[in-house]
């Protein structure tokens, strides 16, 4: 099997991982700790080893394996990076999202590196550790991927500052395998030789504890909450009972290098070893280094994230002609340059442009002054704007396209040049801002909340088209006090409508920590919520042979317009595809929603009933395999499939010869056919125990689709 590299980009998660106080002594005692280190291992004052993150959180490393799809037999875990934010807590819920970053080819023979990142919060969001987890898939290479860059860590060409001798007893795979770690290789015998073992490994991440309490006791004796990075890569296995020695060298302030070694065979058994200590930085959204511009920042809302991406130590273009709210006048330069005045008087940087957003001149004129005083453009606030209210009939053409000029022809006009320079890079923030009144509409304000709805179709598109390079494109649709509504809103209610309390969204948004890309936001007082556009089910009336006519839509007119089990949709072909496949699969009643049984393997035997005929031939071309099921519980049995020569039978019962033989339970069985359970997941967890050619294993899911 080839490894999927469309996975790379593809988010993973969120994976939750609830835990308790005892499984972190469980963690601690797996990696050696006893007595002697008793804030590890006792619930009185008890400290979490950092390492533990990595294991609390196994199940993702998983999810990894299964998105890229790579050969189970020859996957080892090649290198680990772990950034601390916070101390982890003694128990609670950690909530993992992440993506595979990228996939390289390292030769036919030599495998492939899957690399995963993922950032960690407790259930309240609070970052904890940020993962990079480095894959080594020796069975998946020559794809013709390209390679991966080199990557060493210098040791000093002297004694180390400390060394620690340890001694891992030859049952340490067993204990610490029951922090999450439970895959056959480090337990099993058989599959440790079909791997070329000549037994059950250490689990390098049990060997990756042990140097993390070294580190600790020799660098931050005491104060596990004072790690802030740990990183190697596990270059050689180790069996069980082998000694340990971890030497460390500190480097600088704050910062050591370290390995280990196999004290038996004189083999380093992890290399590339960095640890950096010291007070953990303040978790902070930060935009060091970020260039960013703001459309209409000379007050309002604009001014305020001008001021506060600067504060946070983005470099910032403050753009505002200054004209009226209306859009009348000349323009000033007045409030674009009381603002910079502002920042730089609170020690930020930035700059004032007064260029027209509604001119194509004005939009190339303030990117490339962002260019040429900051070298390129990370983030864009598409701000500006101006009223002319009246209601429709009273609404000349003039006011009208004066309007969509400044707001939509305006985003249009800096967009299009910022993207390009985002493009170019492969990184890059858009904000668009719309309105109540162009999503749910307002009196008086058919050409706003045209151009304020007109930005969200404008946003629909550019998260496609910049969704592989990195650009992410969100709208906020914000309740604020500012020119344009001080003499709308009631004085008391103006005074409650801070620009300050948008902000804080608007900058997450432009974060490099915003993994989302086409969301509507509203925000305002301290209130935040998502708003979508939702299609509902809906009915077919009619078919292929006649159209409906109107007496029928009308018959049918509520369940055309009801929003039950309505769904979002991504992209246009999204929505072409659920109507072909409504048309050609009509529905005949309206399933209850509360029905979540249907379509559902409830029996064992169903499934191997369906197998047959989920079979497919053009896939097991030259395969010929014999796949055993034994299946305990009430409900299982023992099934076996044989595959040869583009065809294949089910029979109850056990072939003397299988290929290869899947165990588990009834339940479990049945939650991974209803897709409720990912195989992966099941084999990582023990659920799934693969005897024989677990290679040929991989080829079921593409021999059945069912």
């Amino acid at each position: 099997m080839a490894l999927n590299l469309e996975a790379v980009g593809q988010k993973i998660g969120p994976v939750k991982k609830d835990y308790r106080w005892k499984d972190v002594i469980l963690y601690a005692l797996g990696v050696g700790a006893g007595f002697d280190e008793l804030e590890f291992v006792y619930e009185k004052d008890l400290k979490v080893i950092p390492s533990f993150g990595i294991a609390a959180v196994f199940e993702f490393l998983s999810h990894i394996a299964q998105k890229a799809e790579v050969n189970y037999a020859g996957i080892l875990h090649g290198e680990q990076e772990l950034i601390y934010h916070s101390p982890i807590p003694t128990e609670g819920t950690m909530v993992t999202e992440g993506k595979i970053s990228d996939i390289f080819d390292m030769g036919k023979d030599k495998g492939a590196i899957v690399v995963g990142e993922s950032v960690t919060c407790d259930e309240k969001g609070r970052r904890l550790f940020t993962s990079v987890i480095r894959l080594f898939c020796r069975l998946d290479g020559g794809f013709g991927g390209k390679p991966a860059p080199a990557a060493k860590v210098e040791i000093p060409e002297r004694a180390p500052d400390f060394e620690d001798e340890a001694q891992p007893s030859q049952d340490q795979p067993l204990l610490y395998r029951l922090s999450g770690d439970v895959f056959q290789l480090h337990v099993d015998p058989e599959f440790a030789k079909m791997s070329g073992f000549e037994m059950p490994i250490m689990h390098g991440l049990c060997t990756h504890g042990y140097a993390c309490r070294s580190l600790i006791k020799n660098l931050v004796p005491g104060e596990p909450e004072r790690v802030h990075r740990l990183s190697c890569r596990f270059s050689r296995p180790l069996y069980p009972g082998d000694p340990i020695k971890t030497q460390i060298w500190k480097v600088e302030d704050g910062k050591a290098v370290w390995r280990t070694i196999n004290s038996k065979t004189g083999d380093v058994v992890i290399t590339n070893g960095v640890f950096e200590y010291g007070d953990i930085p303040k978790d902070e959204i930060r935009f060091d280094g970020k260039v960013a511009i703001i459309t209409g920042a000379g007050g309002g809302l604009g001014r305020v994230y001008a001021k506060d991406l600067a504060a946070r130590g983005a470099k910032v273009v403050v753009n505002d002609l200054g004209g009226a709210r209306d859009g009348s006048g000349g323009g000033s330069v007045t409030p674009a340059q009381k603002v910079v005045d502002e920042i730089v008087a609170e020690g930020g940087t930035a700059i004032a442009n007064y260029d027209n957003v509604a001119t194509s001149e004005g939009g190339e004129n303030i990117v490339k002054m962002a260019a040429d005083a900051f070298g390129t453009v990370d983030i864009l606030i598409n701000n500006a704007g101006i009223l002319r209210d009246k209601s429709f009939l009273k609404m000349d053409p003039e006011s009208w396209q004066a309007v969509l000029d400044v707001h939509l022809n305006g985003a249009y006009h800096v967009t299009r040049p910022a993207f390009a320079v985002m493009r170019e890079k492969g990184y890059g923030r858009i904000i668009n801002t719309t309105s109540a009144a162009g999503l749910y509409g307002n009196f008086g304000q058919t050409n706003y909340s045209a151009a304020k709805m007109g930005l969200v179709g404008l946003m629909n598109t550019l998260k496609i088209e910049g969704r592989k390079y990195n650009i992410k494109v969100n709208t906020i649709a914000p309740l604020a006090a500012s020119r344009l509504t001080e003499d709308i809103l009631p004085p008391d209610l103006f005074d409650k409508l801070k620009p300050e309390y948008v902000s804080p969204l608007v900058l997450f948004l432009c974060s490099d920590r915003c993994e989302v890309s086409g969301n509507i936001y509203n925000a305002g007082m301290g209130v935040f919520n998502r708003a979508a556009v939702v299609t509902g089910a809906g009915t077919v009336i009619g078919d292929a042979a006649s159209w409906p006519s109107v007496e029928d839509v009308s018959a049918a007119i509520d369940k055309i317009s009801s929003l039950k089990n309505g769904k979002e949709y991504e992209e246009l072909n999204a929505v072409v595809g659920d109507i072909i496949n409504a048309f050609s699969s009509p529905a005949k009643a309206e399933t209850p929603a509360a029905d979540d049984s249907a379509g559902k393997f409830t029996d064992v035997a169903a499934v191997f009933d369906a197998m047959t005929g989920a079979f497919q031939p053009d896939a097991a071309k030259g395969v010929n395999v014999v796949f055993q099921y034994d299946i305990s519980g009430d409900k299982g049995g023992n099934w076996f499939c044989e595959i040869a020569d583009g065809t294949c039978s089910v029979s109850a019962g056990t072939h003397d010869k299988p290929t290869c033989t899947l165990s588990m339970s009834d339940t479990d069985f049945l939650a991974m056919m209803n897709g409720e359970l990912p195989a992966m997941q099941a084999y990582t967890a023990g659920k799934l125990k693969i005897g024989g050619d677990i290679m040929k294993s991989q080829l079921i899911e593409k021999l059945f689709k069912l």
